[in-house]
């Protein structure tokens, strides 16, 4: 249904029928009649809009005074309906759970930092840290009906229960190097549908790849990669696990960790357009370091531990090979600091 939330903006929904046959196939002067006076268009899930692609090529390039605003649940389509038609002239934005800055604003950074250990339990959904009690409930809801359903249906897989394996299989190597011919061993597919299948969750928010860094050493790892996870909740609803941190073994409290802070870093450098690269580096010799990011020729190396206690050195391979880069050891202690700046 076309909404009217405020003066002067015009709200289209790629739900509705209604709203779906309005912006299908229209012709400029239909545009003009629909949206009015109105300076701002917002179309949300718009790649369920046949076509949509080029109505808002139509609103960009003949209606100039106009604002258009476009949303998709799942990029993998928003961009395939999307396609090269507003090359240039469009400007990508992603939208993650709610993000541990936001929830500072929002709650204070005292009180953020007291409920660390709970969001790398139940992550950081909205619903989920809008209505506390309920964190189970509203993520295997969330899990089953968008992890699986609907990306099932929204991106023709056929094989449901091989994806759901190997969800599943990922869960449970977050902070370890990820190899697709073992994960399709694991899972009972090939290497090229483990990677479409991983491919595809990225694009719908999922999960996110880290890339090994290489440049100097020739024993550096070059075509590894780790997998984490957007939202930790989803990862401990797939796996039906939401004990306590304090009950876990340090080994687990110490991946949740990593993937916690490698996460909210991804948001805030993307929120923040820094446009830093983002990889870990390791040796053969399992020398490693969590977290490079590449910014303006500069690296900086960031190590995580949950535990403070745990003594931290840096890699003498790694200061030998890129003596210009900083270091720092990210523990509870000073995450803030490095989640905010």
């Amino acid at each position: 249904m076309l909404l009217e939330s405020r003066e002067g903006v015009k709200w289209f929904t790629g739900d509705d029928p209604a709203d779906r046959e309005a912006l299908t196939n229209v012709s400029l002067n239909k545009l003009k009649l629909i949206i009015g006076t109105s300076e701002t268009v917002v179309i949300d899930e718009a790649q369920k809009i046949s076509g949509i692609g080029e109505t808002m090529k139509l609103i960009t390039d003949h209606l100039p005074g106009v604002r258009l605003l476009a949303t998709g649940s799942s990029s993998f389509q928003l961009t395939s309906e999307v396609g090269d038609s507003l090359a240039g002239r469009k400007r990508e934005f992603k939208l993650f759970p709610v993000s541990f800055a936001e929830m500072v604003q929002h709650s204070g950074l005292i009180e953020e930092e007291r409920s660390i250990p709970l969001r790398m339990i139940y992550g950081y959904y909205p619903e989920v840290v809008m209505n506390p009690g309920e964190e189970r409930d509203i993520l295997k809801e969330l899990s089953d009906s968008y992890l699986y359903k609907d990306i099932l249906s929204l991106e023709k897989i056929a094989k449901g229960e091989k994806l759901v394996k190997l969800v599943q299989a990922i869960a449970l190597q977050i902070g370890s190097q990820v190899s697709y011919n073992e994960l399709a061993q694991t899972v009972g597919i090939d290497y090229k549908t483990v990677e479409k299948y991983i491919d595809i969750l990225e694009k719908c928010y999922i999960v996110f790849r880290l890339p090994s860094y290489s440049r100097n050493l020739r024993n550096e790892l070059k075509f590894s990669r780790k997998i984490y996870f957007y939202d930790l909740g989803v990862r401990n609803a797939v796996l039906g696990n939401f004990i306590p941190l304090d009950l876990r073994t340090k080994e687990e409290a110490g991946h949740l960790w990593e993937n916690f802070m490698i996460a909210e870093r991804m948001k805030f450098n993307e929120y923040n357009r820094t446009f830093a690269k983002s990889y870990f580096w390791r040796t053969e010799q399992q020398k490693e370091v969590d977290l490079i990011e590449e910014l303006d020729g500069k690296l900086r190396a960031f190590e995580f531990k949950w535990d403070p206690k745990k003594k931290v050195k840096i890699p003498v391979q790694f200061t030998t090979a890129y003596p210009d880069a900083s270091f720092e050891y990210i523990s509870p202690g000073n995450a803030s600091e490095f989640l905010l700046a």
